[in-house]
């Protein structure tokens, strides 16, 4: 528990889905959780919102870059591999690419790591605690996302991040990056750390790429298969930074699981055009729940928000052009306004608005 809420006392006590890790099916909320899960879903939920979202976006506290990142991150304005973005750089950049909201959460490069899992810890919690306080600044704009890592931090430090994020800050969503930490996607670490994640009401996330060896679709689907009737995010979709030949059949293989897993959904960020147009032609013609399951983003700021939202509206135009689009499958009204909305937000805001409501309710008060 952090600074700032130790001293709280009055928590809400909240009727949970029984699973492995919780087995008396309860866990506690504290109030500011409960705000900012309300939050998130009265912006959401406000009358006439069609809102653009992107599902993947890292930002920074740029004042806690260590000496050598601030020195390159002043000296350096051209790209390079992860050169952070703040949240205020996160909301001019949604400004020109016509984006409502992002889904935030740390940035990895910017988070400094060494041989101690507590000063791991440490470091990995302010990441996040800037993802809260700049949700809280920008309510309207951000939702926030957790971050821990079972194999930098350790398993134990990992259970108590996960209470701080979900119970006392109320994210809803935490992730997981098997390929920069190091382990595999389905090892017993990050298996407790899933069932830690389900027990607590939120939704695992993984980064889920052909760039290493640490996420193998088999071991995406053992993962998805440990709690079936559970959501869990696929962050990439097979992408992620590999090569185009050595992404090839993992994204023909991705597309085949999620098809079988309704439980899979996968964000659309950082990866190849041609199979994200394929990837939504064959879920829009499974219909539902698959055609729900979608989310377009952007990586930010290792991509362009931008260009990545310039390029799914582009894309989706031309697949409402079915008279002339060359891929066969494409037939009129298959991607309708209704559709392309849902890609470009609806689908996110879904599932962010019905895993808040199941965090939510039932609410019954509760003193420690």
């Amino acid at each position: 528990m952090d600074v700032e809420t130790q001293s709280a006392v009055k928590l809400i006590k909240i009727e949970a889905v029984p699973t492995n890790g919780d087995p008396d099916g309860n866990r506690l909320l504290h109030p500011a959780a409960v705000e900012t899960a309300t939050r998130v879903l009265e912006r959401l939920g406000r009358p006439g919102a069609s809102l653009a979202i992107d599902a993947d976006v890292h930002i920074t506290d740029l004042e806690s870059l260590d000496d050598a990142r601030r020195r390159r991150y002043r000296t350096t304005p051209d790209y390079y591999h992860g050169r952070p973005i703040s949240a205020e750089d996160a909301m001019r950049e949604m400004d020109m690419a016509g984006v409502d909201m992002a889904l935030v959460w740390q940035n990895p490069t910017t988070t400094v790591y060494g041989p101690d899992p507590g000063g791991n810890t440490r470091s990995l919690a302010a990441a996040n605690r800037y993802i809260r306080d700049s949700a809280a600044r920008f309510p309207d704009r951000f939702i926030p996302a957790g971050w821990v890592d079972p194999r930098g931090c350790g398993l134990e430090n990992s259970f108590a991040l996960l209470e701080t994020l979900v119970r006392e800050w109320g994210f809803l969503i935490v992730k997981l990056n098997p390929a920069q930490n190091c382990y595999s996607i389905d090892s017993p670490q990050a298996l407790a750390v899933v069932d830690r994640i389900v027990a607590l009401g939120a939704i695992p996330a993984f980064h889920f790429g052909a760039d290493t060896a640490y996420t193998p679709v088999e071991g995406l689907r053992r993962v998805a298969d440990r709690h079936r009737e559970w959501p869990l995010i696929a962050v990439h979709m097979g992408g992620g930074g590999a090569s185009y030949s050595e992404a090839e059949s993992v994204y023909a293989a991705a597309r085949r699981l999620g098809l079988e897993r309704p439980n899979i959904r996968f964000v659309l960020s950082t990866r190849r055009d041609t199979h994200t147009e394929s990837d939504l032609i064959a879920y829009q013609l499974a219909g539902e729940p698959f055609c729900r399951n979608l989310f377009c983003a952007s990586d930010a700021p290792y991509g362009r928000m931008t260009w990545n939202f310039g390029g799914f509206r582009a894309m989706f135009r031309s697949l409402q052009d079915a008279e002339r689009h060359t891929d066969v499958r494409v037939r009129p009204g298959l991607f309708s306004a209704e559709a392309v909305g849902n890609y470009l937000g609806g689908n996110f805001a879904s599932l962010v608005a019905d895993g808040y409501r199941r965090l939510l309710a039932p609410v019954e008060s509760c003193t420690l």
